[in-house]
């Protein structure tokens, strides 16, 4: 069994936000004693994650994603619990750590916004100190995985989203990093760009054995790099564990998707709750306990002038949305 690459035990972080009535009088007084309130970011969060799992971190905006990895690479100092990631406490920012793992933010720059993208590699090179052999094997790997030797000599402001990205995330792994800490590496990014930048993860992960946490809104990241899933909500840890598991632990429905011959002259509600698909117009869906399924497809094959029939799983969306909910 692989050893654990990341460990957290009870993880906290607390705010003291300054706060006050609206007017000058409040204004005044808060001069001479503000107010503070305390916000629970992240409440005694617990996980392991083992080495080279790839494990989607998710929640909805303010959950306390991007704070827990803000911890986790050190930039962030818990007011409680602890956390280990490749033996090290990362707030301790010591060198060998910080050689050791990266973190990419899909909305903050690393690259520096008025030089060629090549300039800020040639940087972090000699910011981790890579040897001139190293960093060219490095690179060529990259460029393989990512295309990048067309984009080094413009400067970083002429870049695409999608350019800009993939230069993000390849100047994050020239020092061939053992933990990859992914805030939304892929937002803001076009269908195309997305599916590469999933590729590029799947591959480097198999290729170097490089453990992953990734947060995303896009569900389509997750469901294609992670079998596993953290979801926090409130600075709590809500669910740890498979996808396929989330839907059985807490949506425990399916859907049966139905083409019928006069479709909308036929009630379903009398089967179970009609929802809407987008991605299938041309059938109707309708929501049914797992448990029920057989009894009510029988109901509807001997009911109804079925042409085609399906049952699926809901979208993780609706499950994870459901999690947030109880």
């Amino acid at each position: 069994m692989p050893s654990n690459s990341i460990v957290v035990e009870n993880l906290s972080k607390t705010y003291q936000v300054p706060e006050r009535e609206a007017g000058f009088s409040a204004a005044v007084q808060s001069f001479f004693k503000r107010k503070y309130k305390d916000i629970k970011a992240v409440h005694q969060v617990g996980f392991n994650i083992a080495q080279g799992e790839v494990v989607g971190f998710l929640g909805p905006n303010g959950a306390g994603k991007t704070t827990t990895l803000k911890m986790l690479s050190g930039l962030l100092h818990p007011t409680g619990g602890n956390a280990t990631v490749l033996g090290f406490t990362p707030w301790q920012l010591k060198p060998e750590y910080l050689r050791a793992m990266t973190l990419v933010m899909g909305q903050r720059n690393r690259l520096a916004w008025d030089i060629p993208a090549a300039d800020s590699f040639l940087l972090n090179q000699a910011i981790y100190r890579i040897p001139d052999d190293e960093y060219k094997q490095t690179f060529k790997e990259l460029d393989d995985l990512l295309e990048l030797a067309p984009l080094m000599k413009k400067p970083v402001r002429n870049l695409s989203l999608g350019e800009r990205m993939k230069c993000e995330i390849a100047a994050g792994l020239l020092h061939r990093p053992k933990v990859l800490f992914l805030d939304e590496p892929t937002i803001g990014l076009d269908i195309t760009g997305q599916v590469r930048i999933r590729e590029f993860l799947r591959e480097y992960n198999k290729r170097t054995g490089a453990t992953i946490l990734l947060t995303s809104h896009y569900m389509a990241d997750v469901t294609a790099l992670c079998e596993r899933i953290i979801i926090i909500h409130q600075g709590s840890l809500k669910y740890d564990g498979g996808i396929n598991d989330l839907s059985r632990k807490i949506a425990p429905f399916k859907l049966i998707g139905v083409r019928l011959a006069d479709a909308d002259s036929h009630d379903l509600s009398g089967y179970g709750t009609e929802v809407q698909n987008e991605e299938d117009a041309d059938k109707r869906y309708i929501q049914v306990r797992a448990e029920d399924v057989t009894r009510v497809t029988s109901r509807m094959l001997a009911d109804l002038p079925i042409h085609d029939i399906t049952i699926a799983d809901p979208p993780i969306e609706d499950v994870i949305e459901q999690a947030f909910n109880q």
